[in-house]
């Protein structure tokens, strides 16, 4: 039972990990293509504050909530756990590199401040407008 919840805790903690990053390039990949939803103002706000914890995390040195639960699960159900933060032991599993914590700061702090960035390149709306779309009606006569 441990295990699977440990599991779970990585899948979640991949999910947040992945919505941080992946929204960036969705942002400006969006505003090329005009697709309406990068651009909603609770989604950039979530987005924003996702950042801002991992951030503020990092320079307080508070390791991530979901690496700690995740490596208690571990513990509990007898599995090898790793050190350091998930960031750090998933790119030194990928990329065979570690760093110092203040390398981490600064790519998290750099990070932010890009997604700070999207809102003024690419800034969400201010109200939710609707896509205007044809009527029904109008789509069917063919007018």
């Amino acid at each position: 039972m441990f295990s699977l919840l440990a599991d779970l805790t990585l899948i979640c903690h991949v999910a947040f990990t992945a919505f941080v990053v992946l929204t960036v390039p969705l942002i400006f990949i969006g505003k090329f293509l005009g697709w309406h939803w990068i651009r909603l103002k609770w989604l950039r706000i979530a987005h924003l504050l996702a950042i801002g914890v991992v951030v503020v995390q990092s320079w307080l040195g508070i390791v991530c909530p979901l690496t700690t639960l995740e490596m208690f699960f571990r513990k509990q159900a007898g599995d090898a756990t790793y050190e350091g933060s998930f960031i750090e032991h998933w790119l030194h599993q990928l990329l065979f590199w570690q760093g110092p914590p203040w390398v981490f700061i600064a790519l998290y702090t750099m990070f932010a401040l890009l997604i700070i960035s999207t809102w003024f390149l690419v800034p969400p709306l201010i109200k939710n407008k609707p896509i205007k779309n044809k009527p029904i009606e109008e789509g069917l006569s063919g007018k």
